[in-house]
């Protein structure tokens, strides 16, 4: 089953790894990992409906374990400021993995948690996929790819704050240098002076927070594939960093673990068509465990401090939100 973009799937009929067969017939809920893994699956019964909801029973406050304490985490911005002086890099993003038990697996529907999240953090990519292999519910704010034929759309989010007066000069800043970033990207398989920047540095306020948001735009090449479109632009450049390869090397050495669907892809795809957000603001299972994953774009005018202190401000409501109960009525 899935819920996203208001869609209700239901009946899996396919399950793949390859992303060419989204340039075929279907609907399909997509997630692509941080790492690359494809899980596609396609569904028979598509309707607009509501989430139906679920049973959920998630995790205390005081239950999950970070893959990086404060002490290592203000070590690899360190790090990625020494990187950016010895001119390696620009800007990398440091994320951390949060994991926690599930108090009572058996009441740990990732519909239900869609649902705490829709009513408490709502979100314009938010919505949740559950079939073999993955289970994700997202209240993801940003968004990765948007496809209409061959007009294809993406809005990358750097900047992030408690209020407006929070952003700062480096927020600006990082935010153009991804922009940039997007805009090559999507010029490997758009049209050559098709690639616009609509809006640049859009203030959106989101529950408990505001973002830095800009729209780039362009228009693909004629029978640009899905797998070509991916390949151009995944993972997401507002959480790698620049240069892209580059900041990709120093995340994997300075991160302990892999990110997973966090920073990767979660979507639906249909018949020429598709929305696909970051998998920013999202909670995960593996096996009995909730995982959620949080971060920050560090450049050379960071402060580790309050890098670290946006880590937990991006995981803090989420993590409230996650710790509540919900029972979904009769269908």
């Amino acid at each position: 089953m899935a819920h996203l973009g208001g869609h209700l799937a239901r009946g899996l009929v396919d399950l793949t790894d390859d992303l060419g067969a989204l340039d075929g017939p279907g609907w399909w809920a997509v997630v692509v990992t941080f790492e690359g893994g494809v899980h596609c699956a396609r569904f028979s019964d598509v309707r607009g409906a509501p989430n139906p909801g679920g049973p959920w029973r998630g995790p205390a406050r005081d239950c999950w374990h970070s893959s990086l304490d404060e002490g290592a985490y203000l070590a690899a911005v360190a790090t990625v400021r020494e990187r950016i002086a010895a001119g390696e890099v620009y800007q990398a993003n440091v994320c951390r993995v949060l994991r926690a038990p599930l108090p009572d697996p058996r009441r740990a529907d990732m519909a239900g948690l869609a649902a705490l999240l829709a009513a408490g953090n709502p979100a314009p990519y938010g919505g949740f996929v559950r079939f073999p292999g993955i289970q994700v519910a997202t209240a993801s704010p940003e968004l990765y790819l948007r496809r209409r034929g061959e007009v294809v759309e993406s809005g990358p989010i750097k900047g992030t704050g408690r209020t407006v007066a929070d952003l700062r000069e480096k927020d600006r800043a990082e935010n153009v240098m991804i922009v940039d970033l997007v805009r090559n990207d999507l010029g490997r398989v758009c049209g050559t002076g098709t690639v616009e920047v609509p809006d640049l540095l859009a203030v959106e306020q989101h529950p408990g927070l505001v973002h830095l948001v800009s729209t780039v735009r362009g228009r693909l090449g004629v029978d640009t594939s899905w797998p070509e479109l991916f390949a151009a632009t995944f993972p997401p450049g507002s959480v790698t960093g620049a240069p892209k390869s580059s900041a990709m090397k120093l995340i994997g050495e300075l991160e302990p673990v892999p990110r997973g669907p966090y920073c990767g892809a979660v979507g639906w795809v249909s018949e020429g068509r598709g929305e696909l957000a970051v998998g920013i603001r999202s909670f995960w299972r593996e096996a009995d465990e909730l995982c959620f994953g949080t971060g920050a774009g560090i450049t050379w005018g960071s402060d580790a401090a309050a890098e670290w202190a946006e880590t937990e401000l991006k995981a803090d409501r989420l993590l409230g939100v996650a710790a509540g109960s919900w029972e979904a009525g009769p269908p």
